[in-house]
């Protein structure tokens, strides 16, 4: 394939006047997000850039410890986040959420480090890095949507779940149809792209990979695990987020806290 087209500063400067258009048709609607798309594009290049220049050290050094460190670094954010985007606040929701997002991103990413890549290094950060990463920019989304969804809906159904409990059930038998209701919200947008993948639209890494000048077949190659991976590791997240959740909504009598 043709050699990959490199873009200087200048192609990133037109690339840039994407979003002065941007900018200038929202004061032209005048839909007030002048300030907003300006702050997100500069976020946009700073975190970019900083990114390139981080991954550019840590790939050079090619350490378990400088992996493993960037690893613990990401998680942590996305955890945050996700933990964040749930309106209520419930207390030791953020290390339950980092555990998830922990246990599922290990799974997912081990299984296909060794078994599918078998890279010579486990660590290779090459490969590593952005699997774990796409794992848990997705893994954030699910918990997030799963969690506010299950708080939500336990908030405004206190009657029905008493209700439940005065008939003698359980407190996760109680709130097991909220549980999955909210489960199945947070897998929607992974299952409804692994509906229309390659036929609406290509998928983000399948056209970085083809910019890159892979091979069409090597970059669906790559494509079908990495949706595989993020649909078990979203399935794995919200499990656990979710039953964490419901844990925090009972007391020690199996009663709902209000």
């Amino acid at each position: 394939m043709p050699e990959l087209i490199k873009l200087d500063l200048v192609d990133l400067a037109m690339a840039v006047g994407l979003m002065a258009i941007a900018i200038g048709l929202s004061a032209w609607e005048k839909l007030g997000l002048e300030l907003n798309i300006a702050l997100a594009t500069g976020r946009t290049i700073l975190q970019l850039l900083v990114f390139g220049y981080v991954f550019d050290i840590i790939f050079a050094l090619n350490n378990s410890v400088a992996v493993l460190a960037t690893l613990a670094v990401m998680l942590t954010i996305t955890a945050i986040v996700a933990r964040n985007r749930i309106s209520q606040k419930i207390p030791r929701l953020l290390p339950w959420v980092w555990g998830s997002m922990l246990f599922s991103t290990a799974v997912t990413v081990f299984y296909t480090n060794f078994l599918i890549i078998q890279p010579e290094r486990w660590y290779e950060p090459r490969y590593v890095i952005p699997l774990a990463g796409i794992v848990l920019g997705n893994a954030m989304n699910a918990a997030a949507i799963a969690g506010e969804r299950l708080v939500n809906t336990i908030n405004a159904s206190p009657s029905e779940i008493e209700t439940h409990l005065s008939l003698g059930a359980t407190p996760q038998q109680a709130v097991n149809q909220y549980r999955q209701d909210a489960i199945r919200a947070g897998l929607i947008p992974t299952l409804n792209q692994m509906m229309i993948i390659g036929m609406v639209a290509l998928p983000p890494v399948t056209t970085g990979q083809l910019l890159g000048g892979v091979q069409p077949l090597d970059a669906v190659s790559y494509e079908i695990s990495l949706i595989f991976m993020v649909a078990l590791a979203n399935l794995l997240t919200t499990l656990l987020v979710t039953k964490g959740l419901c844990r925090q909504f009972f007391n020690s009598s199996a009663q709902l806290i209000r």
